[in-house]
């Protein structure tokens, strides 16, 4: 088929006039028209880990976007929580921006701030007014309870609050819909393949965010995917069920686990592995459907999570909200034009980076409130030594639930130490408490990897770690470090934890 220069404004297709020069998605039976603008899809599971091989299960999905893309081995959440990681993703803000703090209302997930100011210029928002056509499906913010789509997007299947896997609420654009019996990573699947399968129709490129529930509690596997991991113990890294007395008092105050309480991680960290395997399914579907319509080329994928999450280490049972590698470190895997192929990229990134790095692909300018940096520059760059080489301090910072209310009176302890997420199953090892807040620096250096920490509460405790010598984290030379170090860790948490904007693009 011959086709116009680019010059000309419209094209004839199959008797129908389109009245742009290139089209975005074109079934294999029009033919191909390669866009120069790109489409982003963006797969976003929820609390899973990296560090205890929590992209095993997705064997296909790893194959598919590592073998045409990159691997990042250093990327982070700014947050290991929830709704403040996703708000920190949404809108490329540090939480102590976009206020964000906890999955609270009060600790402003989904609260006024949220949707009369950080809402408004979200990534969605910024895309659909450059003419994007936008989709999201999944858990969008722990409290959103549906009221309303939220701005930015054209299609919205949002989750009513929390992960769940059956009888949940969705916002389906105008209307609420529950169900009872459909797996809900299913339901999203089928959700993204029929919008896909929509959009390639229309004249304009599309973002699609998805939010699995995997692999949040309660880690219910698909009833085809149940028992697949059983022969799975809990990884056993050198500080499973070990207490230790260096570390800040929460994680201090923890005991050996018991049997019972070992076999219960060991069976969950069998579920999570379980519930992925349907997101795993879900990926090669959609890719396969880009690659029958002829977008594959011509969309970016990013494949990551919020957060990461704990099983075991230092004898905590199950959870997140820890400023250890476990918690905070988050899989990264991203294909599409121009990225290049079976790269492992060691360059550090956060999550607040996604939103620069997207906007500089489809050739927007970043938002001066965007405290992100977009790393477009280093993904694309030829020279590897160059790429590998690069210095880079990320923030961490996570502010302790915990009150009157979170108090369970099936646990030790009194209602007065505002401790919180203390459970039977876990033993009532409290995960969480009032004072468990903290700000950490990410310092990456040649030669050089380390994780700072100052925590608020009474003991004014520091916590760090030398990640060459120490992957495990089973050191605190917090204390040992020179004066000048510390001052200079010091110096760079007061800066970031008020930075704005390109003040937060710290280099040393």
């Amino acid at each position: 088929m011959f086709l116009p220069p680019l010059v000309h404004t419209s094209i004839i297709v199959n008797g129908n006039r389109i009245l742009k020069n290139i089209l975005f998605c074109i079934d294999q039976t029009i033919g191909f028209i390669q866009s120069p603008v790109p489409n982003v899809l963006l797969l976003l599971t929820d609390d899973q880990d990296v560090e205890l091989h929590g992209l095993h299960p997705l064997q296909k999905t790893t194959e598919l976007l590592t073998e045409y893309g990159t691997k990042f081995t250093n990327a982070y959440t700014s947050t290991p929580l929830c709704c403040p990681a996703r708000a920190s993703l949404l809108t490329g803000q540090y939480a102590h921006n976009h206020l964000t703090f906890n999955n609270s209302i009060n600790g402003g997930c989904n609260g006024h701030h949220w949707r009369t100011l950080s809402e408004l210029r979200t990534l969605p928002v910024l895309l659909q007014k450059h003419g994007y056509h936008t989709f999201f499906a999944g858990k969008y913010l722990n409290q959103f309870k549906g009221a309303e789509v939220p701005p930015g997007w054209d299609k919205f299947y949002g989750l009513h609050g929390n992960s769940r896997y059956y009888n949940y609420t969705i916002r389906e654009n105008r209307r609420n819909v529950s169900y009872a019996d459909i797996y809900l990573t299913d339901m999203l699947r089928d959700r993204t393949l029929k919008f896909i399968h929509n959009v390639r129709k229309g004249q304009n490129p599309f973002f699609a965010m998805i939010s699995p529930p995997a692999a949040h509690a309660p880690f219910t596997p698909a009833p085809r995917h149940k028992g697949v991991f059983s022969h799975v113990r809990a990884l056993r890294t050198p500080s499973f069920n070990a207490p230790s007395k260096d570390k800040h008092w929460l994680v201090r105050t923890a005991k050996r686990l018991p049997n019972s309480t070992v076999l219960t991680v060991d069976k969950y960290f069998q579920k999570r592995w379980e519930t992925l395997l349907a997101v795993d399914e879900m990926m090669v579907a959609i890719i396969t459907l880009l690659k029958k319509y002829q977008c594959l080329d011509n969309t970016y994928i990013i494949y990551t999570s919020d957060n990461g999450y704990h099983l075991g280490q230092f004898a905590q049972p199950f959870d997140k909200r820890q400023p250890y590698q476990t918690d905070i470190k988050v899989p990264l895997l991203i294909r599409g034009p121009d990225v290049p192929g079976s790269i492992l990229m060691n360059f550090a990134v956060s999550l607040v980076d996604l939103m620069p790095t997207i906007l500089e692909w489809v050739g927007l300018s970043v938002p001066n409130y965007v405290d992100g940096r977009s790393f477009k520059d280093e993904l694309l760059q030829l020279h590897p030594a160059k790429r590998q080489s690069q210095h880079r301090v990320l923030l961490v910072e996570y502010w302790g639930e915990g009150n009157d209310e979170t108090y369970n009176s099936e646990c030790p302890g009194k209602q007065t130490d505002h401790l919180a997420q203390c459970t039977l199953d876990a033993d009532c090892h409290c995960q969480d408490a009032w004072n468990n807040t903290y700000t950490c620096i990410r310092d990456f250096r040649y030669k050089l990897d380390r994780i700072y920490c100052e925590f608020y509460d009474t003991e004014n405790f520091i916590e760090a770690y030398d990640l060459i010598q120490d992957p495990y984290q089973l050191k605190n030379i917090g204390y040992e470090l020179l004066p000048s170090e510390r001052t200079l860790y010091g110096f760079l948490i007061g800066n970031l934890t008020v930075c704005a904007g390109k003040s937060c693009h710290i280099n040393y």
